[in-house]
This record gives C-alpha cells, structure tokens and sequence, in this order.
C-alpha cells in the first residue's frame, strides 16, 4: 500500500462525512432522548463532533427490531452461500472505502496512520471474508448410534447478541465479533467504546449497502452505564460478548445473572510476560520483538509485552539492544505516516499511566510526556512485586524483571491474575516448548511476539477471560447453540409393548 504525505492526510480528515447517530434497523437515529456526547481527538485536544448519547429506551428498540429480522428468518434463515455473497461484498466496499476508514480511525483514537493504514483496516477486513468464506464449509455432525436410530448433532445462531467494544482497536475487534456472529446467523447490537465510535457507524452503513438485511447489524453509541448495563441485563440478548477491562468484564457476570442467565464471553486484561533465557540467540532480534510487543498501538493493547523476565547473564546486552531499537519509536503527529507512536486515547487515561511514570525507579529509556496527551516508551527495571510489574498499565511502558534460572523465570511469568499472552526466547527447543507448556496464558509464542492469526483462537486464561475465544473456527461456538435430533428408524413392530 502506498502511503500519503501528512499534508493529504490531514486534508482527508477535514473533509469526512462522518455519521453520529446510532444505527438501528437499517438507518441512522438521533437518541430517543436527544442527547450527545462530545468525541475528541485526542492528539489534539480538538472537538471531531457529537455522537448520539443513546439510553435503555434505544438498547429496548434496537433489541426489539434485531429480534423482528432474527424471528422472521431474513438473516438466520438464509441459506449459507447467501449469507457468504453479501459478506464478501460487505468486505468489497470496506476495501474501496479503507482509506477513509483508517484516517477516520487515526483521528478518533489517536492510532498512527501507518498502523491504521497497513494493520487495523486490512486486518479487519480479512477477518471479515476469513468467517464468511467459512460459513458454508462448516459441517455439522452425526453421532454414532445403533441401527434403528440416527442422532444429528446441529449447530443454529444463538439469537440476538450483544458485542461490547473496546477503544483500542475500534475497527478490529469490531471484526473478531460481527464476522462469526453474522456468519453464524445472529443478529446483533454493538456498543462501541465512547472514545472511539465513528468508525462502527460507517461500517454498520457499509454493510447495509452491502445487502445485509435491516435489524441485523445495530450500532448503539453511549455510555457504559446507560448502553452496556442495559445490553447486559436485557432479557431479549441471548449473548454477550465483551472485551474491555477485568473490572468491567465481571460486572456482565453479575447482570447475566440477575437477569436471563444470558450466555457471556469475557476477554479482558493482561499483564503479559516475556521470558527471555540465558541461551536465547540472535539478541537483537529478540530486541526487536519485544520492543514492537511492548510499545506497538502505544502499549495500549491487551496481549502487549508488559513484562519482560530477562536472565541475568543475558540482561546487559539485550537492554542495550532494546534500547537501541526503542529509539525508532518516535512520537508525534498520528497523521504523519512516519510516526510509529500516536496519542493515548483520551485524558483520564494519559493521566492514569502518567501516574506509573511518578515515584518509579530512572527510566532505562523514555519516562517524560509530551502535550499532554502523549507517553515516550518507556523502560523501567523494577522487583517482580513492584506495582508496573503487577498492574495492567496500558501504556508504553515495559517492566524488566531480572531471574537467575528457567524455574525462577517461569515462576515469576506466572505470579499474576492474567494469563492471556506470553512469549519465550531459548535457543533449546525442548526447554522452549516446555517452558511454553507451563506458562499460564492462551497463547504463547516461542522465538517471537504475536497473538497467532485469524486461524487460531484467542483468550485467555484465569483473570484474563473465559467463555469463549475470538479468532478461528472455534469463535463460531459462541454464536451458536448445538441440538440433538434423534430420530428413530425402527418398525413399528419392533416397538411392540408387552
């Protein structure tokens, strides 16, 4: 993809049309209630506009006009291939209007354009057309049973389904949700984050022009309390299916529970270890990955590299390897495609990783803030109980935890509530993928930082989440419900009662 100048893409942002009221059965709504919130660029400081505040009233309405298209069978009840067509042309026009998108992104979230560009757009559109083109290819299943008896095994769309977004990657995790929830069936109602909702109104539009029929896919912008509490307890969703913090995650426990006992997928937090081993090779590469793990997306991203767990005969010349690397990682102008740090996303969290950069140890690197809205990445070398070795910080900032063995490594990788990435660095395949199989998380990489791809599933273990997982096939069993049909082959004869 050929990038643009800063000038041409400041230039695209001035000039959106940008949509601000939720988008429920088919075409965009102010909230019943009228109100707005203001959204922000947080780069800048800088009003983009003012979305749609919507309450209970709009969650009860979108819920009731999502159950009307699930009930009627224009979505659920269409044939499979049909279902693929429009979602592979639903990923057609998000392909012709990417650009937009990702300026639309940038300016809502403060995500460099580079990673919007060649990261977040594209990633959200293959994982779109991965689910689609899956939709007719998945097979249900025949148990086996005795001759006079054949007992299918089913799979059918869950029902009508909430999706709580987080504002890290708006588009992205828009996409891990709606791709196998309406290739499952479903219909479904989105609450995208407040800091960052503009680009699932454009989406939602997109697959409307697509052909997705009316109901289907709701776009509900607002507050927590006054959007997803009301998604949580409604006793019309079925599902719901959330990604955000620990603290928030457990609260959809507690309103399933006062509720319909509705079906809830969590995949929260994470404080993500790196254990890199005293016969790790090629240093400078792992530098590489660690640095890309710690401060990709400005460490705003649940799987990023927040501990790195270093053996001590390593330490020394990996950290000036890490430094080295973490120099490149300029802070600036999200618009200016030469930058790899944007902006974190709103003021009350630029000011909640600013208080893990008070009373901290001397930065490695980094440390100091810039306009108020941005975080140099950041290295600090702390004990393995000190508070950024502990917390889920969010930020740019890594923790360097020295260890003297494999064991105290994978101890200390393991002394968390989370537990949903973690990597490790050794030259021995053996210990590696022993030391991969005792670590405590979802996905573990050996030799580099990643989450897998689309083709293998995501979450995470303890604290981090449960119920379910994003990604691959195995994210279509959240959407669905599995029954047994029994049918019975016998003659009438052989039924005979004595």
């Amino acid at each position: 993809m050929t990038l643009l100048t800063t000038e041409e893409y400041t230039a695209l942002a001035t000039s959106l049309d940008l949509a601000t009221s939720a988008y429920i059965d088919g075409g965009y709504r102010p909230a019943i209630s009228g109100a707005t919130f203001e959204t922000v660029n947080p780069a800048t400081g800088v009003k983009i506009a003012d979305v749609a505040a919507c309450n209970a009233e709009d969650v009860d309405f979108a819920v009731t006009k999502a159950g009307e298209a699930f009930e009627d069978g224009r979505w659920s009840r269409l044939h499979p291939s049909a279902r693929k067509d429009i979602l592979i042309r639903f990923c057609k026009l998000l392909t012709r209007n990417a650009r937009e998108l990702a300026v639309m992104e940038s300016i809502d979230s403060g995500k460099t354009i580079l990673d919007c560009e060649t990261v977040d757009v594209p990633e959200t559109i293959h994982c779109i057309k991965w689910h689609a083109e899956a939709i007719d290819k998945i097979y249900d299943q025949v148990a086996p049973a005795s001759d006079d008896h054949i007992a299918m095994i089913v799979r059918e769309p869950i029902g009508v389904v909430g999706l709580v977004l987080p504002w890290n990657f708006p588009l992205l995790m828009l996409a891990w949700k709606i791709g196998p929830a309406l290739a499952s069936g479903c219909s479904v109602i989105v609450k995208p984050a407040m800091e960052t909702t503009l680009t699932a109104l454009r989406v939602a539009e997109l697959a409307s022009e697509a052909g997705l029929p009316r109901g289907v896919l709701n776009i509900v912008p607002g507050r927590g309390e006054e959007v997803g509490e009301p998604i949580g307890r409604h006793m019309g969703i079925d599902m719901v299916s959330f990604t955000g913090s620990t603290q928030t995650g457990k609260r959809f426990l507690k309103y399933s529970a006062e509720s319909n006992a509705k079906e809830v997928v969590l995949e929260m937090g994470g404080k993500n270890p790196c254990v890199v081993l005293d016969d790790a090779e090629n240093l400078d590469r792992v530098a590489q990955h660690v640095v890309n793990g710690a401060f990709w997306n400005m460490g705003e991203n649940c799987s990023a590299v927040s501990r790195l767990i270093v053996h001590k005969d390593v330490k020394e010349v990996l950290l000036s390897r890490i430094t080295e690397h973490a120099k490149l990682w300029n802070i600036g102008n999200p618009l200016d495609p030469e930058i790899r740090t944007g902006a974190l996303v709103s003021k009350a969290h630029f000011d909640k990783v600013c208080g893990y950069l008070k009373d901290a140890p001397i930065a490695i690197i980094g440390g100091n803030t810039v306009d108020g809205a941005f975080v140099e990445p950041t290295i600090f070398e702390v004990e393995a109980q000190d508070k950024r070795a502990k917390e889920e910080i969010f930020g740019p900032v890594l923790s360097v935890i020295t260890v003297e063995s494999f064991d105290e490594a994978i101890k200390v990788a393991n002394d968390t509530e989370y537990g949903l990435c973690a990597s490790i660095f050794s030259a021995n395949t053996k210990r590696a993928i022993r030391g991969a199989r005792m670590l405590q998380a979802g996905t573990v990489t050996i030799n580099s930082f990643g989450e897998g791809d689309i083709s293998t599933p995501f979450g995470g273990y303890k604290q981090s989440g449960f119920g379910g997982r994003d990604n691959s096939i195995h994210a279509h069993d959240q959407y669905t419900q599995l029954k047994t049909i029994w049918i019975d082959l016998a003659d009438d004869e052989d039924e005979a009662v004595d």
